[in-house]
């Protein structure tokens, strides 16, 4: 494995006097990885959102349900490459069961990565800020570290796993729907199901164990330290475990309400960060009532 540990330059890792201004601002980024790392992860959330919008801005104009597509059917679509315009068409577009590939797959699940980046990446910045503040400590006292990235693509990684389990669950709604749109809710009954587990894991002991190992990354972290890569990957891919444990219910949710609905992608996104950085049982009891509320209601609305 290529080696990543950062090592400080001997004799002159913070002596950047020779250099002009612009040289010395720069030399001092690169001191400090935090500055690059949560930039460069800003500028992935930024992307995937753009992505997100404008695979929800066709879905809304091809005739799809959901909260706010009506006022998505009034925006102009976003000019997109060649290849991703492909991408959101294997997506968007529905195709008959005969006509499946790999390719369709490989589609879906990609747009649930970037569902995970959009959503979930912001609530695990605390951890990776947390990771970058000890690196640069390390680093200001001469010692070796791995970079944070490290830790990042481990933890990417598990929710690119996921989202192969989120894909395939998606081809098998669209199969039970006869080839129906993708993004389309799912039935009252069905959506009942969903929202009732969704609501239901918020009140289970998992849900707050998972909880309070994204809450508290600093402990984790510090006594996990290690300058080899593969140590940090890992420890990367275990916060992304807890971060799955934390939020796979709530994923659920956008199958009740359409998968593309932008809406509540951001309001799941945005409970996500919130109930990492609130302590205490609240949050999680508040939003999994809704749920079983929400849920009880549809039951009833489907079957009377």
């Amino acid at each position: 494995m290529i080696n990543v540990a950062i090592q400080p330059m001997a004799g002159q890792s913070e002596d950047f006097s020779h250099l002009d201004r612009t040289g010395r601002a720069v030399a001092g980024v690169g001191l400090k990885p935090r500055f690059v790392v949560l930039a460069a992860l800003t500028g992935a959330v930024l992307l995937a959102w753009l992505l997100l919008a404008g695979m929800a801005i066709r879905s809304a104009q091809a005739g799809l349900a959901g909260a706010g597509n009506g006022l998505l059917q009034e925006l102009p679509a976003i000019p997109l490459p060649g290849f991703l315009e492909r991408f959101v068409a294997l997506c968007v577009g529905p195709i008959p069961f005969q006509a499946y590939s790999a390719s369709e797959f490989a589609a879906l699940a990609m747009m649930w990565f970037l569902m995970a980046v959009a959503t979930m990446l912001p609530s695990a910045a605390p951890m990776i800020r947390t990771y970058c503040e000890i690196v640069d400590t390390a680093f200001t006292k001469g010692e070796p570290a791995v970079h944070p990235l490290m830790l990042v693509a481990g933890y990417l990684t598990v929710w690119l796993i996921a989202s192969l389990a989120f894909a395939g669950l998606t081809l098998g709604f669209r199969v039970s729907t006869l080839g129906g749109q993708t993004f389309d809710p799912a039935s009252g009954i069905v959506a009942a199901m969903l929202l009732g587990i969704a609501g239901a894991y918020q009140f289970s002991s998992l849900k707050e164990a998972c909880l309070k190992k994204c809450r508290r990354p600093f402990s984790i972290l510090f006594a996990r330290w290690s300058e080899r890569p593969e140590r940090i990957f890992k420890l990367g891919a275990e916060q992304g475990l807890w971060c799955i444990g934390c939020c796979w219910a709530l994923m659920l949710v956008m199958f009740a309400v359409g998968i593309m609905n932008l809406f509540w992608m951001a309001l799941l996104g945005l409970f996500a960060l919130l109930e990492k950085q609130v302590h205490g049982h609240i949050s999680s009891r508040i939003a999994g009532a809704i749920l079983l509320v929400w849920a009880g209601a549809l039951l009833l609305v489907s079957l009377y």
